[in-house]
């Protein structure tokens, strides 16, 4: 059989110029807003999570990463599963299986079984990110729409986390934050009953396999990595666990690169990074989403655990940080089209490191919420401009028939960052406060039985415990210490993001030119030169 040439790749069956389904736009969308949603829940929630489940240590950081990890580890194979097998079976049974999962964490009697529940739900998200993605970007066949289409995506992503927080608001606020998953398994049941109904026929299977080596190592490679940066703080940077967790991360990502290369039909192109765009974008969602998420984590402790606001003062910063994207939606479909990206996405990112650098400065005595419009609204501008423009820079780089491969890449390297924010910032904030908290005690004037006390309290659960014990209590004269060392710590997380944004918004403004030139790559199987933020014209015209 003869092979194909790089003037005439081979199409995505979903690709028909001229025509476009909406019932697709729509299943994608509303997919994506429930894994969304998904992710964003806990944060909500984490103040009701210590009251109630009494979390120590890691445990707290564990309950978003739980469901963040299969989301990192899987989104890769996902994208080849839609691929190969069909994308609307996976939009549906993703649906189902996030349901399943959040029921699971809603009868919850403890920590682990919230993981366990986290942890299925997680799986469902991982198919329903790159796939509802894939279907998008191949169903369109121009330019334009396109753009229009991923910005859709996008600004329904951050629909997910608009509506979660008001979820976890209202439930937590007015019955049990276990009502907040029950309706999540409502959504998701929407979701699957949409997508069967209403999602076109989507696949891509040429050049596409099961790739098993690709997909051993880096499930392997990214679980060993994350689990060594989550445990850390808690375990140690030098405990036997942990190291061996970064030399196992280390080898099978070493593992799955040369895999890669070697493979006839790769899980990931890695000539894809040889277009500098891509690479770009690649770098900078990593970095730009741990920065977002990092702030909306250290947000979520801040007013959670640490001031003991009400769930729905929560969600109100969480409306801040999320939602004013769909409301800036039209603004960033014109912007993608009218100014360049690399201008638009560190112009986002500078919104963020601003927007971080004043939350950092904010003392954490601090408990009026009209405090947080200025930081947390530049943080929410900043995120409406910066997912936009990574999303489709990423994906309109690569040629349609590669869609579904770099909608899971760009999807993967999105959410490693998202798991990267809560584990990084939960990390340097709670080592900084225990270690200000233990030279506070030691200098402290308190009674040896309440000093005794807190340091007991302290050596259980850390600063977070001591902070949540009864004022009255033995312990309790120790909280005013306690507090003031957690606002140091999660100031210093704030701050982590904002430079985090800042070098982010540099490494735009550096690496990518103001009209990039790009050359024909045989390696990319025919991609064509294109102005910064396009897409290669015969791909989009259907002459390809």
């Amino acid at each position: 059989m003869p092979s194909s040439s790089p003037s005439a790749p081979p199409r995505s069956t979903a690709v028909r110029p001229g025509r476009f389904i909406a019932g697709t736009l729509i299943a994608g969308c509303l997919a994506v807003c429930l894994a969304q949603i998904g992710i964003a829940l806990p944060a909500t929630l984490n103040g009701l999570f210590q009251e109630h489940l009494h979390p120590v240590g890691s445990q707290l950081t564990w309950i978003s990463d739980a469901f963040l990890l299969p989301v990192t580890v899987l989104e890769l194979t996902f994208g080849v599963f839609g691929d190969l097998f069909g994308r609307k079976r996976l939009l549906v049974g993703g649906a189902l299986l996030l349901g399943v999962g959040e029921a699971v964490a809603a009868s919850a009697p403890g920590v682990h079984q919230l993981w366990a529940g986290q942890a299925l739900a997680g799986l469902g998200a991982a198919a329903l990110f790159p796939t509802s993605l894939a279907m998008i970007a191949a169903e369109a066949t121009d330019l334009a729409r396109r753009t229009r289409s991923i910005a859709l995506w996008a600004s329904s992503l951050s629909a997910g986390g608009f509506l979660a927080p008001l979820l976890g608001g209202i439930t937590g606020n007015y019955g049990s934050w276990r009502w907040a998953f029950v309706v999540v398994v409502g959504v998701a049941a929407l979701s699957a009953l949409v997508s069967l109904l209403l999602a076109g026929t989507s696949l891509a299977p040429e050049g596409r396999s099961l790739d098993i080596g690709g997909q051993v190592t880096i499930g392997v490679g990214a679980f060993a990595l994350l689990y060594g940066v989550i445990q850390g703080p808690e375990d140690g940077w030098g405990s036997v666990p942990v190291v061996t967790a970064f030399l196992v991360a280390a080898v099978f990502i070493g593992l799955f690169v040369a895999a890669e290369l070697r493979a006839r039909s790769p899980l990931l192109r890695l000539s894809l990074f040889a277009n500098r765009q891509f690479a770009v974008a690649s770098v900078v969602a990593v970095v730009g989403m741990f920065s977002f998420l990092g702030t909306a984590y250290a947000t979520s402790i801040r007013l959670g655990p640490i001031q003991h606001q009400s769930p729905l003062r929560t969600a109100f910063a969480f409306l801040l940080l999320n939602g004013l994207t769909p409301f800036l939606t039209p603004l960033t479909s014109r912007l993608l089209t009218r100014v360049a990206p690399r201008l638009l996405l560190a112009g986002g990112l500078t919104f963020i490191a601003a927007g971080d650098f004043v939350a950092a400065a904010l003392p954490v005595g601090d408990r009026a919420l009209p405090s947080l419009i200025l930081p947390l609204g530049l943080v929410g501008v900043g995120f409406a401009f910066t997912v936009s423009s990574i999303t489709t820079t990423a994906v309109t780089t690569a040629p349609p028939h590669l869609a579904g491969m770099a909608s899971a890449a760009t999807n993967l390297l999105r959410d490693f960052g998202f798991t990267l924010g809560p584990a990084v910032i939960g990390a340097v904030a709670l080592s900084q406060a225990a270690s200000r908290l233990d030279n506070s005690l030691a200098t402290s004037h308190l009674a040896p039985g309440a000093e005794h006390a807190a340091h007991e309290v302290l050596a259980e659960g850390g600063p977070l415990a001591l902070n949540s014990v009864p004022p009255n209590s033995t312990p309790g004269a120790a909280t005013p210490y306690a507090l003031d060392a957690l606002g140091h710590g999660y100031a210093l997380g704030y701050a982590v993001c904002g430079v985090a944004a800042a070098v982010a918004a540099l490494l735009v403004l550096v690496m990518l030119p103001s009209a990039a030139k790009w050359a024909a790559r045989p390696e990319l199987e025919g991609t064509l030169a294109a102005p910064a933020g396009g897409v290669p014209t015969r791909y989009l015209q259907g002459k390809g």
